[in-house]
């Protein structure tokens, strides 16, 4: 028995099993897992003794090369995936957006053409639905069908995201039928715009206006009327980026009931809080995203739902803007702020650190959320985010006790500044495999730039 890659003498830690075993690795699949496997023969071995050998992360919710309040985003398909890579993610789900008037398909194909050649991980797309017409409706069961199964919906951004509730109603109802499920931006966009008008006419233009005017009813009301239209229509819904216990309080109900809600938070709602953005200047600009930052109390709530399951996923909202010539469009006006902030090369570690080596829950249940969840729950199961025989060699070894310090001085995305500076963080990748190749190694970046393959998925498993 021979392998291309050997990796022998580690800790494996799947959502449901911890126990020592080496992985070989034929081509881009697992073929075996067993103790005091052959090491003759094999092209490449790599000792992981003493470290966890994991499924690589899947980041179902980041916005690469997108174009935002007269900008684009930083990272591109190379940068962004590069950096996620450096973290621990193999896999990430983005965003294909349709704008008004278009076909769904051109706006799935503008982004095919993004990533094609630049991706260095596999990916996937949803698609953002901005105009409903009787084509558009029709294209969402093309798309079930030819393996792009999810589609995000806004309930804020008025004149340029936001549907109304019949269109959104109309959505879930195509997406029930065809297997499909919908991901929900839920804020109360309407009532927020009014706000946010008020809040300029009294000139409030300083950065933390975006969160003082985005409060925490507006997402808990849309997170309870996103529900109540997908109980109607019979459909799952996944509700994104969700920031406040306000709004959990609505998803944790719906699933008591036996709903199928989903739900995802981000690093940032638990790491960070309404006190961040009251830096010096312009500082808090570095916060503008939405949902936005919420009152530091919040936090311990949304790592109670993680370890409950009453929130399913943790991905990144991945959106950063440099604060040099991006986040400065706002300087005198926040609504002018690009939203969206960098993430995507951390979330493993801020997982693991604060959740297992913060008490909160087991290994077990962190790869879950980085990983298993994040694949059944988006048609990737098995195929990706577990350690098993057939499955893609999507591997991460790493150090559990490894402790760094967060800056922009040393990571890799393509932004001037780091929502998470100064942060201490244990538990870091130190070798990361997709498909059997090893991409990061000993601390620098080995893969291979296009190398990335778009994924057909499955419909939405139970989870």
């Amino acid at each position: 028995m021979r392998f291309d890659t050997l990796i022998r003498g580690g800790t494996v830690v799947t959502a449901t099993d911890t126990y020592l075993s080496d992985v070989g690795i034929v081509g881009e699949k697992i073929s075996v897992i067993g103790l005091n496997l052959p090491v003759e023969g094999a092209g490449k071995v790599i000792e992981a003794r003493g470290m966890l050998v994991m499924p690589g992360g899947i980041d179902v919710h980041t916005h690469l090369d997108m174009p935002f309040g007269g900008t684009t985003s930083a990272d591109d398909f190379e940068s962004g995936t590069v950096a996620a890579a450096y973290g621990g993610t193999t896999t990430l789900i983005d965003f294909a957006i349709q704008y008004k008037g278009q076909a769904l398909r051109h706006a799935f194909d503008t982004w095919m053409k993004k990533a094609d050649g630049k991706a260095v991980i596999d990916y996937s797309f949803h698609c953002i639905i901005t105009d409903i017409a009787g084509a558009q409706l029709d294209e969402m069961k093309a798309f079930v069908r030819e393996g792009v199964p999810t589609f995000k919906l806004f309930m804020a951004y008025p004149g340029v995201f936001m549907l109304d509730d019949a269109s959104i109603f109309k959505a879930m109802g195509v997406a029930a039928d065809c297997g499909g499920m919908i991901c929900m931006h839920a804020e109360n966009g309407g009532a927020i715009d009014v706000i946010v008008q008020r809040a300029l006419a009294e000139g409030k233009r300083a950065p933390k206006y975006h969160a003082l005017t985005r409060p925490v009813t507006a997402e808990a009301e849309a997170t309870s009327r996103a529900i109540a239209l997908a109980e109607m229509a019979g459909t799952p819904v996944y509700i994104v980026h969700l920031s406040c216990n306000e709004a959990l309080e609505k998803v944790r109900e719906a699933r008591d009931r036996g709903l199928r809600v989903y739900a995802e938070t981000c690093p940032q709602y638990l790491y960070l809080s309404l006190e961040n953005m009251d830096g010096p200047g312009f500082d808090g600009a570095k916060y503008v995203f939405t949902p936005p930052l919420r009152e530091k109390w919040h936090q311990e709530k949304l790592w109670q739902g993680l370890a409950k399951d009453d929130l399913q996923v943790v991905s990144t909202d991945h959106c950063p803007f440099c604060m040099k010539e991006q986040k400065e469009l706002g300087k005198d006006d926040f609504t002018k702020i690009p939203n969206g902030g960098p993430g995507i090369e951390h979330r493993v570690s801020l997982v693991y650190s604060g959740g297992v080596h913060g008490g909160k829950f087991s290994p077990n249940r962190f790869v879950q959320l980085v990983s298993t969840a994040p694949a059944k729950l988006f048609g990737l199961y098995p195929r990706k985010g577990t350690v098993a025989v057939g499955s893609d060699a999507d591997l991460i070894v790493f150090d559990a006790d490894e402790e760094q310090t967060i800056s922009v001085k040393t990571h890799h995305m393509r932004v001037d500044y780091s929502m998470f500076e100064g942060t201490q963080v244990k538990g870091v990748p130190q070798t990361v495999l997709s498909r059997g190749r090893v991409i990061v190694e000993g601390g620098k970046f080995v893969g291979k730039v296009g190398a990335g393959e778009f994924l057909k998925r499955e419909n939405p498993a139970k989870v």
